[in-house]
């Protein structure tokens, strides 16, 4: 069974921070790029960033790039989001995949996780 299950969200005040995660269970997580994707209510989900196998190379959607962080422990089989200075537009379902490749064209990953919710609110 090839799954991903994402964790970490919740509830969290303008400027401040959260660490999402995504782990892995049925394959090793190293043998794949992980990406993060998000969705908001009425909108289209969006790619946010990806970190290739090895984790040398990450790539970030402008509206994040400086405030979130994507890192991998291939150890713990599990991709991190620190999310910094958060911004009510980030507001979203938060979701995990797996590729070959980093890619921004979202048919290329499989074993999405279920998400979690981000809610940045006052």
């Amino acid at each position: 069974q090839l799954q991903l299950v994402e964790s970490g969200g919740g509830l969290v005040q303008p400027g401040g921070s959260l660490r999402l995660s995504c782990a892995a269970s049925g394959f090793t997580l190293d043998y794949y790029a992980i990406g993060w994707f998000r969705q908001a209510p009425g909108k289209e989900r969006e790619g946010v960033s990806c970190i290739s196998r090895s984790g040398a190379r990450t790539n970030y959607v402008v509206s994040v790039k400086g405030r979130f962080t994507i890192s991998r422990d291939n150890a713990k089989n599990t991709v991190y989001l620190q999310m910094n200075s958060l911004k009510p537009e980030d507001t979203a379902v938060y979701y995990c995949a797996a590729a070959s490749i980093c890619s921004w064209w979202q048919p290329d990953f499989g074993s999405w996780g279920q998400g979690t919710q981000v809610t940045v609110s006052s």
